[in-house]
């Protein structure tokens, strides 16, 4: 059977406002998701980045993921609260497919531990040393006489 799907909503806040006004905001969606009955997975913070292009006269944005779980009924209330709001410049929802987000931390100092499999793959390929191939050129014998 496959696995049920979730729901992954990156928004982007003004880059002016104060952080404690950030974490009302994290707070504030996440309650909009407990209150439709929606389980959420994970929010974190991934700081304030320089945008692709201006929006609304800004050049940076501070990016917000937060990962939930629900029928899909939810995202239409998270969306109108964000569409409403004047801090939330854009936002995206996302409905993904496969293994639900591990929690991470949203310090910015903790770099995400590397699992076992992770540390073999990156040794392992530490190890191998490519060598280039050169190409031989054959000649046909039949074309030499």
């Amino acid at each position: 059977m496959p696995e049920k799907p979730y729901y992954e909503t990156m928004y982007i806040l003004r880059p002016d406002i104060p952080e404690e006004e950030v974490d009302s905001h994290l707070k504030k969606y996440s309650e909009i998701l407990e209150k439709s009955g929606t389980d959420v997975l994970d929010s974190q913070m991934r700081g304030k980045r320089r945008l692709a292009y201006p929006i609304a006269k800004h050049k940076e944005g501070i990016y917000v993921q937060l990962s939930h779980k629900g029928n899909g009924q939810q995202v239409a209330a998270l969306e109108r609260a964000m569409r409403l709001s004047e801090d939330v410049i854009r936002y995206l929802t996302v409905k993904q497919y496969g293994p639900l987000p591990t929690p991470k931390s949203s310090s910015k100092n903790d770099e995400p531990e590397k699992s076992d499999t992770e540390k073999d793959e990156i040794k392992s390929s530490e190890d191998k040393t490519e060598t280039p191939v050169k190409d031989e050129i054959k000649e046909d014998p039949k074309e030499q006489s």
